[in-house]
């Protein structure tokens, strides 16, 4: 269900991947990912095609993997081809950069 921190970093360094937080305004300014970009989950469906390159993978998260998991499913159904789940931001910390 949730793509791997060490492959999510290829992700983003060998294709670019979109970083993107659907945690609330408030969760993301108290701890950030360097990169990523803030749509909660409910602004997802509304703006998530405007903001969003649609060619490009997605690599969603949260706090717990709930909310992400939401997302993806919501930018799936908008026609984005590679949407992945990081689950949990906590994630982010358990594989070295690359």
């Amino acid at each position: 269900m949730f793509i791997p921190c060490d492959d999510a970093k290829r992700l983003i360094k060998e294709k670019n991947a979109q970083l993107v937080d659907v945690r609330t305004p408030e969760e993301f300014s108290m701890d950030k990912l360097p990169g990523a970009i803030n749509i909660p989950l409910q602004d997802i469906d509304r703006v998530g095609e405007s903001i969003l390159d649609k060619d490009i993978p997605v690599i969603v998260f949260c706090r717990s993997g709930q909310r992400s998991h939401m997302a993806m499913q919501i930018l799936l159904s908008q026609s984005f081809d590679e949407v992945y789940n990081l689950g949990s931001f906590m994630a982010w910390n358990q594989c070295p950069d690359l």
